[in-house]
């Protein structure tokens, strides 16, 4: 339906699309959930392990990557895919979302940002030119734009200048990866809409990022500690002004229910650290809920943690085992419940894909979120 040369939609149902995404490392599949590897590296996964999964796309992170352990040795290393023997597409953060999570760390002005490292102090500088620079040198297929993220709540008055700043430094980047022979030469690089819960600044930020053409678009500042209904009442608001014929990525969402809502709204990618943190607290996903591996109840239970799917996980072992692993502090728990979560993740979108295409995606997303949802999710304290 979509003759973009970049961005292939090849079916809708209302909302929903189904599309296909070419990058420099392989095509992407959507609508797609990425695994972050935020330090080169997803945790507690090999690669090999995590595209077993069906993961397609991973995330890398600028700002840690710059940290440790510096752009130029992942350069001179052959980039971040030789690196970390990823062949398959990667996404690059900015590291503007770093704005708002070590904001007792960093001081802003039109520039850029001036971080103290949260390792051992050091001043660093991240600008535009800082950031493209930056993710030049991992050699991501897809590059975010530095932005400015605020915070939830926040006045509008100062959210209206994070998007004049968003928006300045997002005609920056694009004019400096077209002047460099960035976009020529296949890689792609992703504006960000901001706005926090105002509507019209949403929109203005969407429309304004639209003139500059971006190959792809993501929607910023959410899932930052509001409430779930704004958070999709701000996707609506972004995506409703985005092009319909270019990728549009959420950041940083979102539970499995959260997901198949944004993609009725029209989303098509996504990344979370949610199955591997969990993972690693011995919570997983299945299709009635989180499930707690720690709970007694599995002392003696010899069934998979879903039964039918097809995961190393759920094929080779009984919940008992892996809370035996757990509960014994493994280095293995970590590693057999995360590929159980993030190829749940991988499952969900795939599923969702072919429901777009058979044009029945409203009614089985309902009934799957129904049924998710009527149990009570897992004490994670517990």
């Amino acid at each position: 339906m979509s003759h973009d040369p970049i961005f292939q939609i090849l079916a809708r149902d209302n909302g929903a699309r189904r599309a296909r995404l070419h990058t420099r490392h392989g095509n992407v599949e959507t609508p797609v959930f990425m695994p972050v590897g935020t330090q080169g590296t997803v945790k507690a996964m090999t690669p090999e392990q995590v595209a077993s999964t069906g993961a397609q796309i991973l995330l890398g992170n600028t700002y840690h990557l710059n940290l440790r352990p510096g752009p130029e040795v992942i350069r001179r290393l052959g980039g971040l895919h030789k690196f970390m023997n990823w062949p398959h597409p990667i996404l690059t953060d900015s590291g503007g979302f770093q704005v708002f999570s070590l904001a007792k760390l960093r001081r802003m002005d039109e520039g850029g940002i001036t971080f103290q490292s949260h390792i051992d102090g050091a001043t660093i500088r991240l600008g535009p030119p800082e950031c493209l620079d930056i993710q030049r040198a991992l050699g991501s297929d897809i590059a975010m734009v530095l932005d400015e993220c605020p915070p939830w709540p926040c006045e509008r008055d100062a959210c209206a200048n994070a998007i004049r700043r968003t928006l300045r430094w997002a005609r920056e980047f694009l004019d400096l990866a077209n002047d460099c022979g960035h976009l020529a030469s296949g890689h792609l690089v992703f504006g960000i809409v901001q706005g926090s819960v105002f509507v019209d600044l949403r929109r203005e930020c969407a429309e304004a990022l639209t003139t500059m053409d971006f190959p792809g678009y993501a929607i910023g500042g959410v899932s930052v500690g509001e409430p779930e209904p704004e958070m999709l009442a701000q996707v609506a608001a972004s995506t409703a002004f985005l092009p319909l014929n270019k990728p549009r990525y959420v950041m940083g969402v979102g539970t499995p229910p959260q997901l198949l809502k944004m993609i009725a709204l029209g989303a098509d990618m996504f990344d979370c650290v949610m199955p591997t943190r969990l993972a690693r607290h011995g919570s997983v996903f299945t299709p009635d809920g989180l499930l707690n591996i720690r709970n007694e109840c599995h002392r003696l239970d010899e069934r998979p943690i879903v039964e039918g799917l097809g995961n190393y996980t759920c094929r080779h072992f009984s919940r008992a085992y892996l809370r035996h692993l757990h509960l014994s502090q493994e280095m293995l728990a970590a590693t057999l419940l995360s590929i159980h979560n993030i190829h749940f993740f991988q499952d969900l979108m795939a599923q969702a894909r072919a429901h777009i295409e058979a044009g029945d995606y409203a009614a089985w997303s309902a009934a799957w979120i129904e049924r998710y949802e009527k149990t009570a999710p897992a004490d994670l304290s517990a």
